[in-house]
């Protein structure tokens, strides 16, 4: 299994799904067949985290080709990005909590077996070697995981959380944190999943059987509330000249950034990261700058924290493709303290329209894709 690292490739594996595989994806969507037989899903989450392709634009190729009622799952997972993001961005107190609880969460002796894949869970262990192999693991298998860690092992979701974004090419600040937070009951108060070994057995085609785990745990609790807040976007109507873009959003249309004299791509390094990275993880991001780059002229790639707060500093104005809240976001207020700079957000009509259904379960959100389609989409 290979995730390439150009815009066009991921338009070309988008395009095969929707005409080969899409219309089983319902049926058979919950089956891990292993790394190696992935037709029944569409493994474009490392495109669509970092925004080579977004969720927009697939959901209108996937309805030229298809009703919605027969691809209406597939439209709905999609979209799930799009909900966790929004929800995170009303809530961004989540993110600074997650992150500073790592600080202070102490590293037990069953923490570091389980990471190293040397539990007594069979199962466990080959996700951990399969996460480090090929820096992905099929999503039902995340949710196993996850419940398997906060549950069985009884080991902090934090942990859990940081280990996904470390080693997973599609790692997402809102869909991972909330999704671990959703497993052990804290996103949901109350509702948590509990992996059960009839499941493993019956969807990995009984590859694992009479798994021992604790099916019956009673969910976390968490006793901070979070309330919605004011949105971290600030934007002017002003336009200048130069363009800075963030790793986790590439997706950039032809005709703006040609308006722009330069355009500064940023992909943190390890030492200016609050969650650090695999090295294919890092190196898979570099790969994906360095095609974007290839193609626009005056563009530039920065990596280092003092290089990039001296670039800030000497613009001083400037637009930036809004990072969303997670690790960009939480570097950039960290200079913000530090410097005064006139920032200027470039975001997406769409996201922002989205973010306003955001505010409830996904239920809610779910219920209104048809009006963000006819809005967007089919037109």
């Amino acid at each position: 299994m290979k995730f390439h690292t150009s815009r066009d490739k991921a338009l070309e594996s988008l395009d095969n799904f929707i005409n080969n595989d899409i219309i089983d994806y319902s049926s058979k969507r919950n089956y891990d067949f292993g790394p190696i037989e992935r037709k029944n899903v569409s493994c474009l989450s490392p495109y669509i985290s970092h925004r080579l392709i977004n969720e927009y634009e697939i959901s209108k190729k996937v309805l030229s080709k298809h009703p919605y009622q027969k691809v209406e799952k597939y439209i709905q997972e999609i979209y799930w990005r799009v909900y966790w993001k929004g929800w995170l961005e009303l809530r961004p107190k989540v993110w600074d909590d997650f992150t500073e609880d790592l600080n202070i969460i102490e590293e037990s002796e069953n923490y570091f077996l389980a990471i190293n894949g040397q539990t007594k869970i069979e199962c466990f262990n080959d996700w951990v070697k399969e996460i480090k192999e090929y820096n992905y693991l099929h999503n039902h298998a995340r949710m196993w995981f996850a419940s398997i860690w906060i549950f069985t092992l009884g080991l902090p979701w934090q942990k859990g959380a940081e280990f996904f974004m470390k080693y997973l090419l599609d790692g997402d600040a809102a869909s991972n944190t909330l999704s671990w937070r959703w497993v052990g009951g804290l996103q949901t108060k109350g509702k948590h999943y509990l992996a059960q070994s009839w499941n493993i057995d019956k969807f990995l085609n009984k590859k694992y059987q009479n798994i021992e785990l604790k099916e019956n745990a009673l969910p976390l609790i968490d006793n901070r509330e979070y309330k919605i807040s004011p949105t971290e976007i600030q934007k002017k109507n002003s336009k200048n000249k130069y363009l800075i873009v963030f790793e986790n959003d590439l997706s950039m249309e032809s005709s703006k950034i040609k308006d722009y004299k330069k355009i500064y791509f940023v992909l943190l390094d390890n030492k200016s990261r609050l969650l650090k990275l695999d090295s294919n993880v890092l190196n898979y991001k570099k790969n994906i700058i360095k095609d974007q780059t290839n193609k626009i002229d005056d563009s530039f790639v920065l990596t280092n924290e003092n290089e990039i707060k001296e670039l800030l500093e000497s613009l001083k104005n400037f637009d930036i493709v809004y990072p969303s809240i997670g690790e960009n976001m939480s570097f950039l207020k960290k200079i913000f303290k530090e410097k005064k700079l006139n920032l200027n957000f470039i975001t997406r009509d769409e996201d922002i329209f989205c973010w306003n259904f955001s505010n409830k379960g996904y239920f809610n959100f779910k219920s209104n894709i048809p009006k963000i389609l006819a809005k967007f989409q089919l037109n």
